[in-house]
């Protein structure tokens, strides 16, 4: 049985766990401080899909058990666990894919907003696949780092489009050069994480902010508006943000969360939406797969 066929069964490398509409996942390799595995991705590729299609799943945090987030790449094989040649593999150059740009990849375009926790160590791919991630919080005793060129490798999991995106071209490039490893405050002061919290707290206030959005937000508004954010990064002129906001806007003028938010509001109560983003996206979405402009 192939190992997308096992992680049907059950998750061994992370943990799945949803309580009041939040889903935590847990990278569950705490031996190992987590290392990424090739079975860690699937499992993660399965549990993105698992999520997006529960709508009972608001918010997901990720997080790591033990005293790591995540250590990068399962360096047990050797010198050689990079090297296709010594693997085997028969994928070539132009067909290779890094496991962390799958996984990064799937969650730019997951419908649900991600929230990671940064509870220890997290380096390599265990920092780069945390960027397409909408929020990091970090435990006062987590370090990071970049550390690619320190093994004589380069950035991946798709970093050299997101990290520039999320610090600037300039901390992005001191921090992948030098490869080295910092601490939380200065990821705070770069701009990689919002947020430092004595260890203890980390996971409670990254739950806090999680009820935020599942207490007030429209799920499908904060879907869609999830991606307009993340999609137009990419744009070249303000006109395609113009163009998508305009056909949103129209959209969802038209759906029942919309008259909810706004009755709500005149009527000074909660909002009680209930549209639901496995089946009432508007038509507008995706519209990045339509290459119109």
């Amino acid at each position: 049985m192939s190992l997308e066929k096992e992680i049907d069964v059950e998750y061994r490398d992370i943990l799945y766990e949803t309580q009041d509409r939040v889903l935590t996942l847990t990278l569950n390799r705490p031996d190992k401080l987590n290392a990424f595995t090739s079975r860690m991705m699937w499992e993660l590729l399965d549990a993105l899909d698992r999520a997006d299609a529960d709508d009972e799943v608001r918010v997901i945090i990720v997080t790591g058990a033990g005293r790591g987030f995540c250590a990068g790449a399962d360096l047990s094989g050797g010198p050689g666990t990079f090297d296709n040649r010594e693997s085997g593999s028969d994928v070539g150059l132009e067909e290779h894919r890094d496991g962390g740009g799958r996984v990064s990849l799937r969650i730019f375009d997951c419908k649900k907003p991600m929230i990671a926790a940064i509870n220890g160590p997290a380096v390599g791919v265990g920092i780069t696949l945390t960027l397409p991630m909408d929020i990091r919080l970090a435990s006062e005793r987590a370090r990071m780092g970049f550390v690619f060129s320190r093994r004589g490798l380069v950035p991946e999991a798709c970093s050299t489009w997101f990290l520039p995106r999320v610090v600037g071209i300039s901390r992005a490039l001191e921090w992948v050069h030098s490869g080295r490893v910092f601490d939380a405050q200065e990821a705070l002061a770069g701009g990689l994480v919002r947020s430092v919290h004595p260890h203890e707290e980390l996971l409670p206030a990254a739950r806090e902010l999680a009820r935020e959005i599942v207490d007030n937000a429209s799920a499908v508004s904060v879907a869609l508006a999830r991606q307009m954010l993340w999609k137009m990064l990419g744009a070249d002129h303000p006109l395609e943000a113009h163009r998508v906001e305009s056909r949103a806007i129209y959209a969802m003028g038209e759906l029942a969360d919309a008259r909810e938010g706004i009755a709500a509001f005149l009527e000074k109560r909660e909002s009680h939406f209930k549209l639901k983003p496995s089946q009432d996206m508007p038509a507008v979405y995706p519209w990045w797969e339509e290459r119109t402009f």
